[in-house]
């Protein structure tokens, strides 16, 4: 029997020790498969990076917060990090936080009842229980990451709130600090789970910025990659989240939005939407890209358009291809309209890592872009957006 017993201890053992393995290592494996980046032979030149460090540079979109990593650590995984962030010079970091994500995902249909692959990302990286099952709680522990770290690096990361929180950001840099001002948005309305009153918690935890809809559609109304098609509008309770989001000065993203959910939100008094990581239509011709005359529509209503870095945004993730999607950006929206979004963390291959951004900077220049366009660009037009429309 005491063999018997030696062998079931032994075994046991074996099971938890393959199970803390599988924990503390699956995480990882997956985000190195899905976060890639190729490096590119790309020089910048020394009056390039000397121009580089004299910009506010801000983006509009990334997915790092999914992901089990310490933002405080310089990882070799992943496109983005707070050492990495500052070693990129970015002033401005919008931080989304992923809820769901349809098994099978693809940019022309997803089914809202697929299977949802977050779920068990969720679970194998430890996260609260109560993240397993509730959209609103995945939204909820991904801020308090950010959050927590925030508090705990104040010199490092200051979760911005407010226009003052912005210009207390701005002023700490224009005196020779490091610090990186981040941005708390939601990607999807998903994460209200249907109840409005969630949109106040998401709001005390210090979410600011929240798109209508990812992959697919959701209680809101129509996702530009769901079932519902092009004609798929805001739902009644996505015009009352909408007249919500107005009435607390929060940013409406419209980057994974149908057409004519887009349109809905335009009409909308008080909307000033944004379209934080897209590409130009009729630059690169994917179901992923909002089309030109939406653009412009979202432009002429005082929003903005992030262009992303990754090839079915842009046709082409180098960053001399990057720096053609933003040329031709400018030439359709205007340069006072068009920022960064890159969509780093976000499961996408990119042509460099958010330490390596001076590299775009120098692709803008060999582009013929003027400097004072690709100031804007860079970060100055996000950072006049947020002074607008942040809360008071």
């Amino acid at each position: 029997m005491r063999i018997w017993r030696w062998v079931a201890g032994g075994t046991g053992a074996l099971v938890l020790a393959g199970a803390a393995g599988f924990f503390a290592l699956a995480p990882g494996i997956v985000e190195r498969g899905m976060n890639r980046t190729l490096t590119w032979p790309w020089d910048v030149t020394p009056e390039g990076q000397a121009f580089h460090d004299s910009l506010i540079i801000g983006d509009w979109h990334s997915d790092s917060l999914l992901w089990d990593r310490d933002l405080r650590q310089h990882w070799d995984r992943g496109h983005m990090d707070l050492p990495r962030l500052r070693i990129g010079n970015v002033a401005l970091q919008v931080f989304t936080t992923v809820t769901k994500s349809p098994r099978g995902l693809n940019y022309e249909h997803n089914l809202a009842d697929a299977p949802d692959d977050i779920t068990l990302l969720m679970i194998a990286e430890l996260r609260p229980p109560r993240t397993w099952f509730s959209l609103t709680e995945r939204a909820l522990d991904q801020a308090a990451r950010l959050n927590a770290t925030a508090r705990a690096a104040p010199e490092e990361l200051k979760v911005i709130r407010s226009k003052a929180d912005l210009a207390a950001v701005l002023a700490a840099r224009a005196a020779g600090s490091p610090i990186v001002g981040g941005i708390l948005g939601a990607e999807g309305g998903h994460a209200l789970e249907g109840d409005i009153a969630n949109l106040g918690r998401l709001w005390d935890a210090g979410f600011r910025l929240m798109g209508l809809t990812h992959f697919f559609d959701n209680e809101l109304g129509g996702s530009l990659h769901g079932d519902g098609g092009a004609e798929a509008g805001l739902t009644d309770f996505g015009r009352a989240v909408v007249r919500e989001m107005v009435a607390r000065q929060m940013i409406i993203d419209l980057a994974h939005a149908s057409p004519q959910m887009l349109l809905d939100v335009l009409a909308i008094e008080g909307s000033r939407p944004i379209v934080s990581h897209t590409g130009i239509r009729s630059h690169c011709e994917t179901p992923r890209n909002v089309p030109d005359d939406l653009l412009q529509a979202v432009v002429a209503k005082g929003g903005i358009v992030g262009i992303g870095f990754w090839d079915e945004a842009t046709c082409d993730a180098t960053p001399a291809g990057v720096a053609h999607a933003i040329f031709t950006a400018v030439e359709v929206l205007g340069e006072d309209n068009v920022a960064l979004g890159s969509d780093f963390d976000g499961a996408v291959l990119t042509g460099f890592d958010v330490s390596r951004l001076a590299v775009l900077t120098q692709a803008l220049l060999d582009s013929g872009l003027h400097t004072r366009v690709i100031a804007k660009v860079m970060g100055g037009n996000m950072a006049r957006y947020l002074a607008e429309n942040l809360p008071d």
